[in-house]
């Protein structure tokens, strides 16, 4: 038995270094899909109410996680406690990707405590 095709949109949201896309979401937890331009990268952050889950899909992903820099390729995986500080950059001349999953009582996108953003978003 085949299973009806689905015709949801998935609706990509644009920022200053890229994009993300919502793949799922329900209680308790968020699937999105994030590219970062050659280049650019997100703020140094932290959340209150989430913990994430990062899987590379696509080139190099320079990742901090509190004092560490880890460059990881395609199918490497890191996992972001709630509170601690994290950035995605992208240092290469190609796009990177990854599947973020967040888990948590709140995942909304006002839960991001900005330390450092080079885009004035404080």
């Amino acid at each position: 038995m085949t299973s009806p095709a689905r015709s949801e949109t998935i609706e990509r949201t644009e920022r200053p270094w890229g994009w993300y896309e919502t793949l799922s979401e329900g209680p308790g937890h968020k699937v999105k899909r994030i590219r970062v331009n050659p280049g650019q990268q997100l703020s140094l952050q932290k959340h209150q109410q989430r913990a994430e889950h990062w899987v590379v899909v696509l080139g190099q992903a320079q990742i901090t996680l509190g004092e560490q820099v880890l460059t990881l390729a395609p199918g490497a995986h890191v996992d972001i406690a709630i509170g601690q500080v994290h950035r995605l950059a992208n240092r290469s001349a190609a796009p990177v990707e990854i599947i973020e999953i967040q888990l948590g009582p709140y995942l909304g996108e006002d839960d991001i405590l900005r330390l450092s953003d080079d885009y004035g978003r404080m």
